[in-house]
């Protein structure tokens, strides 16, 4: 079916994380395959691209890993279950707070009182926060939530309007913008709070952030990361998916070279090999046929 039609691809909002990894997935999806890719932003993202998938307006879409069971199972804010599959990993990239680096607050903690830029309301990145405080025992009530887009929330930091603000996974043309028109700084955990957050909630990784991460980040911390996926419906074209899938393993390097968010994209990989397609069954949604043919074809499943 791949060259009957434009293949479309749910992201998130325009520049964001996943959006970028999107279109440079596009680029080589049409070099390899000849057919072309329609890249949709979607400014609740993971939410969106569910529901998305469900009604048949794209064919493949990134999700977070968080919210694959729920899509899965019919959660809240899912009105009913979809029959989501899992694809193929894209990154596990580090989410962060960020603030002015004249700000006094040091720890994710010190945010208690303060006003906080935290994303679109109802997005994917708003849900971590409830997730991550709900283990830390603070409430929305603890602190003043601001909703904005990613890009209008730095505006607000840089203004003194909210004291700090909530990042999606960087490299992000965002966060650079942000970085490069004032100093900021990052975040860090309390040890004990990182220790609790990736003990109770299996979605997460911890993510230690590099100094020189971007400009800005002085000295190293350590973070929490969220497996980033690419998903499809039970309805989905196989044929497309296996392409998808095989255009992304023979180009590993490459996507590398092209987006900095993929690299070590080839270590998501490998948990195939021992662990069979169990490793990519994010929320308990199975592989899709077309993703389970291309990584035996690839050695990655017997």
């Amino acid at each position: 079916m791949t060259g009957d039609r434009t293949i479309r691809l749910g992201t998130s909002e325009t520049d964001g994380t996943v959006w970028s990894q999107g279109t440079t997935i596009a680029t080589l999806f049409g070099s390899d395959n000849g057919t072309a890719v329609d890249v949709f932003d979607a400014g609740q993202a993971s939410i969106e691209n569910a529901r998305r998938l469900d009604e048949g307006l794209i064919d493949l879409g990134f999700m977070a890993s968080n919210w694959i069971g729920g899509a899965y199972r019919g959660d809240a804010p899912f009105a009913h279950k979809i029959a989501i599959r899992n694809v193929a990993p894209a990154n596990s990239g580090a989410m962060f707070f960020v603030v002015r680096e004249d700000s006094s607050l040091r720890l994710v903690r010190d945010i208690v009182g303060k006003r906080v830029a935290i994303g679109p309301e109802g997005s994917g990145m708003v849900q971590h926060i409830h997730t991550i405080f709900g283990v830390l025992g603070i409430s929305f009530d603890d602190f003043t939530p601001v909703y904005h887009s990613f890009e209008d929330g730095g505006k607000t930091l840089e203004a003194g309007e909210v004291d700090a603000q909530w990042q999606c996974p960087y490299p992000n043309q965002v966060m650079s913008d942000i970085a490069a028109r004032m100093d900021v700084r990052m975040l860090g955990y309390a040890p004990d709070d990182l220790a609790a957050v990736l003990g109770q909630i299996d979605f997460y990784r911890p993510a230690n952030v590099p100094t020189g991460f971007f400009r800005g980040v002085a000295r190293a911390t350590n973070q929490l990361a969220v497996v980033n996926i690419i998903s499809a419906h039970k309805n989905t074209d196989a044929e497309t998916v296996r392409k998808f899938v095989e255009t992304i393993l023979s180009n590993l390097d490459e996507m590398a070279e092209m987006n900095p968010l993929f690299a070590g994209l080839a270590d998501l990989f490998e948990p195939l090999r021992t662990q069979g397609s169990t490793a990519l069954e994010f929320g308990g949604a199975p592989l899709h046929p077309g993703a389970l043919e291309a990584y035996k074809n690839a050695g990655y499943l017997s």
